[in-house]
């Protein structure tokens, strides 16, 4: 569990606290994701924003989103960052054709649908998810 897990930037300026865990683990292999990581993916642990926790002597920037109040944590920022490994593959079509994706995750092509989010982010991670959707 990743309840209390700590992460940051490699400076040490910006500290974070989960105060859960995040309500699901996308492993994004967009190329937009592909280009903004400069890597063949990003990671992102989403999370409500209010159970993020900043410890360090600077805020991060946020970047608000008037139809979700959730933070996309970057799981390689968590110190220990293998607490947090991806619960679904999205955008599997434009992954790089060297990635081997792991078994124990579910892969989409493009994004998942809503039926889709019970199964992946269990019965707690919908239900929270549908409370950030206003749902």
């Amino acid at each position: 569990m990743s309840a209390g897990a700590e992460g940051g930037c490699t400076c040490g300026q910006v500290r974070y606290r989960l105060l859960d865990d995040p309500i699901v683990v996308h492993c994004c292999h967009c190329r937009w994701c592909q280009r903004e990581s400069g890597s063949a993916f990003a990671l992102n642990a989403v999370i409500e924003a209010d159970r993020v926790e900043l410890i360090g002597e600077s805020a991060p920037e946020r970047i608000d989103t008037p139809s979700l109040k959730a933070d996309f944590i970057r799981v390689g920022t968590l110190d220990d960052p293998d607490i947090c490994p991806p619960d679904v593959h999205v955008f599997t079509e434009s992954k790089q054709p060297w990635v081997m994706l792991s078994e124990s995750a579910e892969r989409f092509e493009q994004f998942y649908s809503g039926k889709d989010v019970t199964r992946i982010y269990g019965e707690n991670g919908a239900a929270r998810w549908r409370i950030l959707r206003g749902r």
